[in-house]
């Protein structure tokens, strides 16, 4: 396949940034449009993406000391030599790190999140946009103050030009052949542990259609009175390795 025929229009890990902007305890008190767990997943999958396809990732903050806290820890520590770009503005294109950063990455298509979609979101998306950047938000890895807010704030970015979509459209579409498999095994295990009815369809394929062993299957001894182990019986003994080098194709 051609690069020409295949990457035309889309994202690829060669051609794009990642930037998380104010995933930090107190953004996240404040969001009110998505779950906040259902949201930190959602951020966890596109940090995920960006590491297992080696995209480069700005981490940013705004007065973690003094308001926000420090960057979340889960997504803090997919990239422990990542020096977070502090600042007190709350549009990161303001702060001469940020732009500096972006700049010094060399690519001209950049996904954003960020807490709060109004704020944190919308005015780099759209002074980035000016500056002739292609913008992506990832809509489900950002959160607003409310519903209202949030969808304002994606409705200002695409009248701008700007493009929303989802972190789980990202990985996807940096994957977009399980005939690639340099990375189809990390992929799989991101769309297991992140990505609800998609992971157990991928698990019931791998140990029901492909007759993957699954990773751990306990075989109990017999159970006395109480439900407890009779004595002198075996205990659980958990048989069973993930064996195929080759995740199954969907």
């Amino acid at each position: 396949m051609s690069a020409a025929s295949t990457d035309r229009g889309l994202l690829t890990p060669e051609n794009c940034g990642v930037a998380f902007i104010d995933h930090q305890p107190q953004m996240f008190f404040g969001v009110a449009n998505i779950d906040r767990q259902a949201l930190l997943n959602n951020v966890l999958v596109l940090a995920k993406a960006a590491r297992i396809f080696a995209v480069p990732v700005i981490l940013t903050a705004v007065k973690s000391k003094a308001f926000s806290g420090n960057i979340t820890p889960q997504l803090r520590d997919l990239f422990p030599v990542l020096t977070a770009i502090e600042r007190t503005s709350l549009n990161a294109w303001d702060s001469k790190d940020f732009s500096a950063a972006v700049k010094a990455i060399g690519r001209k298509n950049f996904l954003l999140a960020a807490l709060w979609s109004e704020t944190s979101l919308a005015f780099p998306a759209v002074q980035m946009l000016e500056e002739g950047y292609g913008i992506y938000v990832v809509e489900d890895a950002s959160g607003g103050t409310s519903q209202v807010a949030h969808r304002a704030a994606i409705r200002r970015i695409e009248q701008a030009g700007g493009v929303s979509l989802t972190a789980l459209q990202v990985l996807l579409e940096f994957q977009r052949n399980w005939a690639r498999q340099e990375h189809d095994e990390e992929v799989m295990g991101v769309i297991k542990e992140h990505c609800g009815a998609y992971g157990r369809s991928v698990e019931y394929a791998e140990t029901m259609v492909h007759q993957t062993p699954a990773s751990r299957s306990c075989v109990e001894g017999p159970r006395g009175e109480g439900g407890d182990l009779r004595a002198n019986e075996p205990r659980n003994e958990c048989i069973g390795i993930m064996t195929t080098k080759v995740a199954p194709k969907f």
